[in-house]
């Protein structure tokens, strides 16, 4: 397949500029508005030192979200101050020699922590302002080819081809002002890889289309406060295993009587087949790019399990040779679901093994 130069082992930085608060435990008043407590954590939070850091574990690449209501103080009208920070994180990501990506994580009418009463591909105004977004993105960076945009985190579960027609738009507005700027897009359904067979694909070297891989939820997601099926199962869960554990969980959370009834483990074996779609897809359009930007299991899983999981499937990535990013550096504290890599007091990795492996040394 087609080679992401530059982009082949990533990680990437949530809990500073995207899921800083869950604002779905928040009242719908409460969501939207910025704190003076917001932008204290966004002006201190990340720090050269981490990009440095994150630089030295081997990283060619890393992946930073953002939500639109950071960036924008109101329609077409964008925070000075939070320029600055991106001005920074893209200055420290040139000093350390990496390469970045900007994720938008969450879009106003695209939040996958809240419904809103008005979706992004319902509004003719809210997408409008959602390329006006990218377009002041290329003004400011314009002259900055090694960082990638990526346009949308995890769609939701709609008609591909509203989708589809967001993404076009927002790629002719960019391709205007900058014919070779990184562009990255995902499918619907969570950037599912099954999805990206759903996706229309450009005639255009430059663009990158991803998918995340977080299965089986069951285990990446185990005992997540913000996944209340799981957090009333209050197992923990074990990679590799018996896989009727796996079967146990499902049945107890949604009746499901035989889950998972081709296995008899849980191990690389289901991760081949569950991440199959993608190997197809790019085995049909081997002049495409391909990245897997974003997967992880969760901090209070055993680490012995997430060294486990995360090595075998890492390990299917370098079979195909596709380049990946590996979520998360740092959560904050507060969050109810966390994917951090590195302990909270000492930002180190949790282990040397960890460290081999998410550098594709395992």
């Amino acid at each position: 397949m087609a080679e992401f130069k530059g982009f082949m082992h990533g990680m990437g930085i949530g809990g500073w500029l995207t899921n800083y608060k869950r604002f779905h435990l928040l009242s719908p008043e409460q969501r939207y508005p910025l704190s003076v407590g917001d932008f204290e954590h966004f002006d201190s939070y990340i720090t050269r030192s981490d990009i440095d850091y994150i630089a030295s574990l081997g990283m060619d690449h890393i992946r930073l979200g953002f939500d639109q209501i950071v960036i924008e103080e109101k329609p077409g009208i964008y925070r000075e101050r939070i320029w600055k920070l991106f001005d920074n994180f893209i200055g420290w990501c040139e000093d350390a020699g990496v390469n970045a990506v900007l994720n938008m994580h969450k879009a106003v009418g695209n939040y996958c922590d809240v419904s809103e009463p008005v979706l992004l591909l319902d509004s003719p105004e809210l997408q409008e302002r959602f390329i006006a977004v990218w377009v002041a993105f290329e003004k400011r960076y314009h002259d900055k080819p090694e960082v990638a945009f990526e346009l949308l985190n995890e769609v939701g579960n709609v008609d591909p081809s509203l989708w589809n027609g967001l993404a076009a738009r927002t790629v002719a507005a960019l391709r205007a002002l900058n014919p070779t700027r990184k562009i990255i897009i995902g499918s619907i359904c969570a950037n599912s890889c099954a999805h990206l067979k759903d996706l229309a694909l450009f005639d255009d070297d430059n663009i990158i289309y991803t998918w995340h891989f977080y299965s089986p939820f069951e285990f990446t997601h185990q005992r997540g406060v913000l996944q209340p099926s799981l957090l009333y199962y209050n197992r923990v869960m074990p990679y590799p295993g018996d896989i009727e554990i796996y079967r146990d969980c499902r049945r107890y959370i949604w009746g499901e009587q035989n889950a998972y009834p081709e296995f008899t483990r849980m191990d690389k074996e289901f991760l081949r087949q569950e991440t199959a779609p993608a190997f197809e897809f790019a085995g049909k359009h081997p002049d495409k790019i391909v990245w897997c930007g974003e997967f992880g299991t969760i901090r209070h899983c055993p680490l012995e399990y997430r060294e486990n999981y995360m090595r075998d499937l890492i390990s299917l990535l370098k079979e195909h040779r596709m380049a990946y990013c590996v979520w998360n550096y740092l959560s904050t504290p507060n969050d109810g679901n966390r994917f951090s890599l590195v302990d909270d007091d000492r930002r180190r990795i949790l282990s040397p093994e960890l460290a081999a492996i998410i550098a594709g040394k395992r």
